[in-house]
């Protein structure tokens, strides 16, 4: 049995027994998850810093790299996610290893590129597209976007022009070029990390302003959801839709983790 880890393949199962019949259908034709096949996760001195192991076997990329970081508590946390999956691996779960793989195989061989994905994303940043109405969702983007912005604008240097609704806005060239000179190009894992924050909540400013300490893990995922949170006092919440923000919260942690850890 290999230690490899590519999961692209599978898909994610729920914990609970489906009701819905044709999700139930589609569920079952999913592949089934690689039964855990290792009795101990750790994180072992290696060249590079950090490799993870599997009873004593050292665990490889979907590339074929071996997983290794160069910090230690990143490390632990990595080789913790692999040791607590019970009787099947489930990736879903082990958002660390994920962005661990991305950062090996596809970011640090192309950093220049993905920086420049990274910086693009201030051209059509969530916290420039401004609600006209109602008023109070006008009030809440204001209260929680304006200082994320202002401190962005002191960082950066820069400015940002504002719009509302979704027509796009030009922000001038030299605000890009200084959301990407903050950017970390000279090592792949706090890069991949970035982008997956910026992804994940629109927004580069929120992704930059988490990476630097001014704002929390938490905060910044609330600030990624004013609307849909507005909308949700509204109308309710889609449990599906719900499911999928839990997915994505994973996922955001990890990378504000691994952003926010220095060696």
């Amino acid at each position: 049995m290999t230690s490899g880890n590519d999961f692209g393949a599978h898909s994610v199962f729920g914990a609970h027994e489906e009701t819905d019949p044709v999700r139930r259908a589609q569920t079952m034709m999913r592949p089934e998850l690689p039964k855990r096949f290792y009795d101990r996760a750790e994180a072992s001195t290696a060249d590079a810093g950090f490799s993870i192991t599997l009873d004593g076997r050292p665990v490889r990329t979907p590339g074929g790299k071996l997983l290794t970081v160069a910090d230690s508590r990143i490390a632990a946390a990595v080789a913790g996610e692999w040791d607590a999956q019970e009787d099947r691996i489930d990736p879903d779960r082990m958002p660390l290893t994920r962005l661990l793989n991305s950062a090996l195989d596809g970011v640090d061989p192309a950093r220049e590129a993905v920086a420049d994905d990274i910086a693009g994303y201030a051209e059509t940043d969530l916290l420039c597209y401004r609600a006209s109405g109602p008023d109070g969702l006008v009030e809440r983007q204001k209260e929680i976007w304006d200082p994320i912005l202002g401190w962005a604008e002191r960082e950066l240097g820069a400015r940002f022009i504002l719009a509302e609704g979704v027509m796009p806005v030009a922000q001038a060239p030299e605000a890009i070029g200084a959301v990407k000179a903050l950017l970390p190009r000279d090592e792949a894992l706090p890069l991949t990390a970035l982008h997956s924050m910026t992804t994940l909540t629109g927004s580069v400013l929120i992704a930059l302003a988490v990476y630097r300490d001014r704002l929390s893990v938490d905060d910044a995922w609330t600030a990624a959801h004013v609307d849909e949170d507005w909308n949700i006092q509204l109308w309710g919440a889609d449990a599906e839709a719900m499911r999928r923000r839990e997915r994505r919260e994973r996922e955001m942690r990890a990378a504000a983790f691994v952003a926010t850890t220095r060696r």
